[in-house]
């Protein structure tokens, strides 16, 4: 009797927690999971210690607390992945509260289970691209909007203590994607907003004194713990050095996330010519090396993304953009690019809309604005949604890490907006179900194409990270010497979250990127002892140089060359040794 009580008081969380397990155990069966991309594989570096040998929480991309409290983890214990636990824990953490509210608003144990299965396909159809290659970004995404879905679907007629007791959950995830992700968080923090004004909207009396204290009372806290967040960060942050390269980092992102084209295209040689950058600093710049000139710092991408932001950039005819942009955006919206995404966020304002047309029970509702609430709510969403679109397009960085992450929150304000309407009654139960059969004959005809999709990323994940393991395994016998990477040799590695790392510090590392010339940078090389990279590949014996055959057949060995003939030294790149049947170690030699 007593496990049966047990079992009713907690039956949503219990069938939540069972379904979304059992999706995890089978994707696991199924496939491996990964780091998504070479970001999130040097953030864990960092954090974990492989970087610079000690664990550390200044990973340049989350914000600090976060950053130390998972290298604490690996303070306490290396082997464990904390990091890639930290990110699963938050996406099937949050498909794991999205089902038990599901459930906590639905009567019948079938609906219930109905629901279940529904979340399942969206998981399967929809999800699983990124719930397979994980990366910080669409989780970040991932919790921003399940904090939207349980907040607009808080059940109503409580009082402000429980108000703020039930929207803890939601409150604790915005803050926490604040930290793993800012940019991610504060551009879908519109969705955020609106979905306050929504959920405030449906009060009784809008304007009372209660209501301000109430709403007032989670955003207080929630930007209070965005604002903490931000001020440890700055204090972590805070030293001369670390102050230097966030200038470096923020001036190296304007210029290749933004005007990529200033120095990968001829045209602009002679302006940064007259800028005071040499034809050889260009051309390390253009492939990424630039690691291996000291000369390249702050100052000098500084003076790039100034000159980029003001010439490419102000010489573009924004108008004609804002066109172009705009039809682009039309078209990702209605056509299959974007498909399963666009797809199902089209079907929700449909439904939504049919919902709330269809809701005898609304009719009654007092006022045009209270009887008709859902239009004027899809019509700020849709035009909210297409400002954000219009604003990513015309930056020119829409990747999907973002797209998706954008249609993600959408659909979830979109679920929570329509479970709203349903539990208000009275809908044309024929309609209903014609656009469930609608949204199952969408997931099943993407279900198949999203599994086949994953399993040929993984094949091609898997032939390509021969050479990675290979590269790793060769530098860590050698552990009496250091190995330079070629940045775009190696930029296309991923690696497996739960394969047994050690974290053990690598003796190898790019010449470019974006942690280049940082404080944890010098750390790494100081225990080398490495002051400079050019002159550690000149002078020492130990040091050598990793690039791919197709990058050496592609750019040749110029770069490295002129780099020292502009100080006066000849030098010659010879091969001395293999690894694969693709990469080539190289050591330098000076010409005497």
């Amino acid at each position: 009797m007593m496990l049966q009580g047990l079992y009713r008081k907690h039956e949503n969380g219990i069938l939540a927690g069972i379904v979304v397990i059992m999706n995890v155990i089978l994707m696991v069966i199924c496939f491996d999971i990964y780091y998504d991309l070479n970001d999130d594989m040097m953030m864990k570096d960092i954090m974990a210690g492989v970087y610079s040998g000690v664990p550390d929480g200044h990973n340049m991309q989350t914000l600090y607390v976060l950053g130390a409290f998972i290298s604490l983890g690996y303070r306490l214990c290396r082997t464990i992945p904390w990091y890639g636990l930290f990110l699963c824990l938050c996406q099937f953490g949050c498909f794991y509260l999205a089902g038990r509210r599901l459930c906590s608003l639905i009567s019948t144990k079938a609906a219930k289970l109905g629901s279940m299965i529904l979340l399942s396909l969206f998981f399967w159809a929809v999800c699983l691209q990124h719930l397979v290659n994980v990366q910080y970004t669409i989780t970040c995404a991932v919790m921003s909007a399940t904090a939207i879905f349980l907040f607009v679907t808080t059940p109503r007629g409580i009082s402000t203590r429980q108000f703020l007791m039930k929207n803890i959950p939601s409150v604790v995830l915005v803050i926490l994607a604040y930290q793993l992700r800012t940019e991610m968080l504060l551009l879908t923090f519109p969705f955020i907003g609106l979905a306050g004004i929504i959920y405030w909207s449906m009060e009784e009396q809008v304007f009372a004194k209660e209501n301000f204290k109430k709403y007032g009372a989670v955003l207080g806290i929630m930007l209070v713990g965005m604002i903490l967040s931000q001020g440890i960060d700055g204090i972590a942050y805070g030293s001369g050095e670390w102050k230097d390269f966030k200038k470096f980092f923020d001036a190296r992102t304007t210029v290749y996330d933004f005007y990529p084209e200033v120095v990968t295209q001829d045209a602009y040689r002679e302006d940064l010519s007259s800028l005071g950058i040499s034809e050889t600093q260009q051309e390390l710049l253009r492939n990424y090396n630039f690691g291996l000139d000291q000369d390249i710092d702050s100052q000098m991408l500084y003076r790039i993304a100034e000159y980029a932001a003001e010439t490419v950039g102000g010489a573009r005819d924004w108008g004609a953009v804002l066109r172009e942009k705009f039809g682009l955006y039309r078209y990702r919206t209605f056509h299959d690019g974007d498909a399963p995404y666009n797809m199902v966020v089209l079907w929700a304002y449909a439904t939504v809309f049919l919902a709330g047309i269809c809701s005898r029970n609304r009719q009654m509702e007092k006022g045009l604005v209270r009887r008709y609430a859902f239009v004027w709510q899809l019509f700020l969403l849709a035009l909210m949604r297409s400002a954000i679109w219009l604003f990513i397009l015309m930056r020119g960085r829409d990747p999907v890490r973002i797209t998706h992450s954008l249609y993600l929150v959408e659909f979830s304000l979109l679920a929570a907006m329509l479970i709203n309407l349903l539990r208000s009654g009275g809908q044309n139960s024929s309609i209903f179900r014609g656009m469930v059969i609608l949204f199952l004959l969408i997931m099943g005809i993407h279900l198949g194409d999203s599994v086949e999709q994953v399993h040929i990323d993984q094949r091609m994940r898997d032939q390509v990270n021969q050479d990675w393991y290979a590269i790793d395994d060769y530098c860590r016998e050698k552990e009496e010497n250091f190995y330079f990477e070629d940045v775009y040799s190696t930029v296309s590695f991923s690696q497996k979250m739960f394969a047994g790392e050690t974290n053990t510090c690598a003796n190898y590392d790019i010449l470019g990127g974006w942690i280049s010339k940082s404080p944890l940078c010098r750390e790494k090389y100081a225990r080398y002892d490495i002051a400079e990279a050019d002159l550690a590949l000149l002078e020492k014996d130990n040091i050598y140089l990793i690039v791919s055959d197709a990058e050496a057949k592609e750019q040749g060995f110029d770069w490295i060359v002129e780099h020292y003939a502009q100080s006066g030294i000849s030098v010659t790149v010879q091969e001395s040794d293999r690894i694969n049947e693709n990469y080539g170690v190289y050591h330098i030699d000076r010409v005497k």
